[in-house]
């Protein structure tokens, strides 16, 4: 998932500040999914939500404003009720300087309790 650094995202550095990592990687994160042809909100309104229970985050170089950078996200690992993300953010994706990688575990909840995982996003680990 492309996306360019905002200056809103930024500390008084000119650096991207390290909580703006986070929503970056939700959206590469939902991105992905819809292109495994699996929309976030679709779930939602079936009464699923992919909790966040876990984040490993490491920053590798600076990101700055009106950076490009693209956010590389997949999934590692799949259990019943559990998916394990991974995540690169690099810069000049051609020569791809890496700018942070980590992962987020996610329980999956339905209307609030833990469930299994559902069936689109478990035929896509059983068929990936």
């Amino acid at each position: 998932m492309p996306l360019r650094v905002r200056y809103a995202e930024t500390d008084a550095a000119g650096l991207a500040h390290h909580a703006s990592y986070v929503p970056w990687l939700e959206a590469a994160r939902i991105e992905w999914l819809r292109e495994a042809g699996v929309a976030y909100a679709d779930l939602e309104r079936d009464g699923y939500h992919l909790a966040v229970v876990e984040l490993h985050l490491r920053y590798v170089s600076p990101a700055r404003f009106d950076d490009e950078l693209v956010v590389r996200s997949a999934v590692v690992s799949a259990r019943s009720r559990e998916v394990v993300f991974r995540y690169e953010l690099v810069r000049d994706e051609e020569n791809a300087r890496q700018v942070a990688n980590g992962t987020s575990r996610h329980l999956c909840l339905r209307h609030g309790r833990i469930a299994k995982l559902p069936e689109a996003i478990r035929a896509m680990w059983d068929n990936g």
